[in-house]
């Protein structure tokens, strides 16, 4: 089959397109013929061993996992002999963050995987699983989000964002989304019920109280969380000193901010399902590249400017799940 495999650590052009053997499927697993990867800034955090620490899980010197890649669409090739909730031909999402989903083939645990809604394309739910279920599980499991309460989303135009936004909606929440003046048509129209343009008002001095602040983008100050929010979660960060800098001053607060990594299963991906099928989630891919062009997909996501998501085709396959040729 074939994949992209990796090395050494380096930028998205270490990337190599070869061939390599299709992967046994294993007992509690499932075999998944990929027709759509996407690309998360995981990938190239992974690609490049940053932050340094995380290379004593990757691996050291260079990577353990030859094959990157989180986020897959596809169908089911091969079923585990432990496996009963799926079956051969079934369309299914979800993701690895043990890689292996940029290749014609993954074999991964049933469990991390969840079927696909009815109607939906394989270029919209491979768009789903790392960003939707880190929106699900800041607002929800995290960031005890109720019904009437008021949530800020920091980088609400992005792939992680403008999930954000619209399950804080889905859940009864008013919105205010913080982006570009470019992006904030963009937020509105995604459900959010204000929107703050950073490159007109200085997030850092905004006073407005809020239930619940999400940072997305990862440059809040733990002084931002305390001024702007009752409780707060942190997703990204935009350097390791901004990072331990927030985690430093957290250790010596009551404030309640939590930092997490999301984690996969199949109850979240289903529910993430729903909403999409409910129509309480449209997927917006801002770009659609052929897998050929995967490390170029990386690469645009790295400048973190994307609105939406970014996704990758292995079949010339349309939203409608037409293989076009």
């Amino acid at each position: 089959m074939k994949a992209f495999t990796k090395t050494k650590y380096g930028g998205p052009e270490l990337l190599r397109l070869e061939e390599v053997e299709k992967p046994l499927v294993k007992d509690d697993h499932i075999l998944v013929k990929v027709l759509a990867n996407s690309a998360n800034p995981a990938d190239w955090h992974i690609l490049r061993g940053k932050p340094f620490f995380a290379r004593f899980t990757l691996g050291l010197l260079k990577p353990k996992d030859k094959i990157p890649g989180a986020d897959f669409a596809g169908v089911v090739e091969e079923v585990g002999k432990n496996v009963q909730h799926f079956k051969i031909g079934d369309y299914v999402f979800g993701e690895t963050l043990k890689g292996g989903a940029f290749a014609e083939f993954v074999c991964v645990p049933a469990n991390v995987c969840a079927r696909m809604p009815g109607g939906a394309g394989f270029p919209e739910m491979a768009s789903v699983p790392v960003a939707g279920l880190t929106a699900l599980q800041a607002l929800i499991t995290h960031g005890k989000l109720k019904e009437g309460e008021s949530v800020l989303i920091n980088g609400a135009s992005g792939g992680v964002g403008h999930f954000t936004v619209q399950i804080a909606k889905a859940y009864g929440a008013m919105v205010t989304g913080v982006c570009s003046e470019k992006n904030a048509d963009f937020v509105k129209s995604i459900g959010a019920d204000y929107v703050i343009s950073y490159d007109k008002e200085n997030i850092h001095q905004h006073s407005e109280k809020y239930d619940l602040v999400i940072d997305t983008n990862g440059n809040l100050s733990h002084k931002d969380y305390k001024r702007m929010g009752r409780r707060g979660v942190m997703i990204g960060f935009t350097t390791m000193g901004h990072m331990m800098s927030v985690l430093l001053n957290k250790a010596f607060s009551k404030f309640p901010l939590t930092q997490f990594t999301a984690e996969t299963n199949s109850n979240d991906l289903e529910r993430l399902a729903y909403l999409i099928q409910s129509g309480q989630i449209k997927v917006h891919i801002e770009k659609t590249y052929s897998y050929k062009q995967i490390p170029d997909a990386i690469s645009y996501i790295e400048g973190m400017r994307t609105r939406g998501k970014v996704a990758m085709l292995w079949k010339n396959v349309d939203n409608t799940n037409r293989i076009k040729s």
